[in-house]
């Protein structure tokens, strides 16, 4: 297995980066590597003789990178042998088996849809958060900022596409599926939740369990919870504001310690052809080194492929 990494992307790259996937080439077998796409000459400034060793860490040189201001859409044609760009065109080619980066979001999800392109029958990709749930467990919303506007047979597609991540990423067996709303009947919500509402009552496609008001969100009442981008965007900031309240108060607490981004590295650009994982600007070595390592799971999962079948079948 190749993991590409965008290694200039990020506020702390290309060092992070590099630190990052030494790291994780710790961590994967003996047969897997990463794979730097950057400046050849500034990555290697930081890398060790036991860095080449084995082939753990490759480095595919990039004369451009995708700066946190460039516009997504203009960079794709103006920077084509940018990190991020070359990247994911060495994913479409199967030079690599995944591709992850922490760089400009916009970029990476430009070339996830423009480059990868999206499986066929898949209205709108969507990305995906963790949500920390109080008894232990993991749980999963989707959008959380790609599509701030969806209409009902997205959100569909959505539960499908959560329920399989949910499956074949986090082994659940038969997740529950609750759509984001103002309230718990079904009449509630504006017009497009009190559509997707009854599209998906009577799914046999996942386990819809109904709506779920956001203060139960991290109670385990549900394991994947679908919204159009625009909310899940404002639960995933909400949710870093208030880990970083707690952690300027200087309290320390296991369950609030989950919140910590750093421990899951990135979200899954689901729906594309292709395995991409999106970090955050702000990634730590610990950030990267997660990151690797999910898009990593995500490929043994053999998810996109999942995916294609089911959205096709």
């Amino acid at each position: 297995m190749r993991i590409g990494l965008d290694a200039m992307g990020g506020d702390f790259a290309p060092k992070a980066a590099v630190e990052g996937a030494q790291q994780a080439a710790k961590e994967l077998g003996t047969t897997d590597s990463v794979v730097l796409f950057g400046d050849e000459d500034q990555l290697r400034a930081f890398m060790q003789p036991e860095d080449y060793q084995g082939g753990k860490l490759e480095i595919v040189h990039t004369p451009e990178y995708v700066g946190m201001g460039d516009h997504p859409t203009k960079a794709i044609s103006h920077k084509p042998n940018s990190s991020i760009f070359k990247g994911f065109r060495h994913l479409k080619a199967g030079e690599i088996d995944a591709f992850a980066g922490a760089g400009n979001t916009g970029a990476m999800l430009v070339g996830a849809v423009y480059i990868l392109n999206q499986i066929p029958g898949i209205i709108r990709p969507a990305i995906t958060s963790i949500l920390p749930k109080i008894d232990g467990s993991t749980g999963i919303i989707l959008d959380v900022g790609l599509n701030p506007d969806a209409k009902p047979d997205v959100l569909y597609q959505y539960a499908i596409l959560g329920s399989l991540y949910a499956i074949h990423v986090f082994g659940i067996e038969k997740p529950k599926i609750a759509l984001l709303n103002i309230g718990a009947e079904e009449e509630k919500g504006n017009i497009n939740t009190q559509a997707a509402f009854r599209t998906m009552k009577d799914s046999i496609d996942f386990n819809f369990t109904g709506n779920i008001e956001a203060n139960e969100l991290f109670t385990g009442n549900a394991d994947v919870v679908i919204c159009d981008g625009f909310a899940g965007n404002i639960v995933l900031k909400e949710a870093e504001g208030i880990y970083n309240l707690i952690k300027n108060q200087g309290i320390s607490n296991a369950y609030f310690e989950r919140f910590n981004y750093e421990n899951y590295g990135g979200s899954p650009i689901l729906g594309v052809n292709g395995i991409a994982v999106v970090g955050h600007g702000m990634s730590s070595p610990l950030a990267i080194k997660n990151m690797i390592l999910h898009a990593g799971e995500m490929y043994r999962s053999n998810l996109d492929s999942k995916i294609r079948t089911t959205i096709n079948q």
